[in-house]
């Protein structure tokens, strides 16, 4: 299983200076739930965002997929990018420490 990142931004400032819309809010619930359900899967390994609110803003996502052909389709079934309010951009990425508080690498160093 190879491991992806991608990061998210706002298609709209507004929606955090001024607050979203209700279609927004509705997207939002919509994709935190999308992000608990992996992550509860064991697919998703952390998840979150800056708490700025200005154009710097962005979340991350760190999971694992077979492919990038997969790794792709999880990012874009991600509703807040589905639905267009938010943008993504995909890597390959690579977990290379875990604190102590992390979760508990395999003993092949997975």
């Amino acid at each position: 299983m190879s491991q992806f990142i991608y990061r998210i931004k706002p298609t709209r400032i507004g929606m955090l200076v001024e607050g979203p819309t209700d279609r927004e809010t509705q997207v939002l619930g919509q994709h935190f739930a999308y992000l608990e359900k992996l992550t509860a899967s064991g697919q998703v390994l952390v998840a979150g965002r800056t708490p700025t609110v200005d154009e710097g803003t962005f979340g991350i996502v760190v999971f694992e997929a077979e492919s990038e052909t997969e790794a792709e389709r999880l990012m874009a079934n991600d509703p807040a990018v589905l639905h267009g309010v938010m943008r993504a951009e995909l890597w390959p990425f690579h977990v290379a420490l875990w604190s102590a508080r992390g979760p508990q690498v395999e003993a092949d160093g997975a």
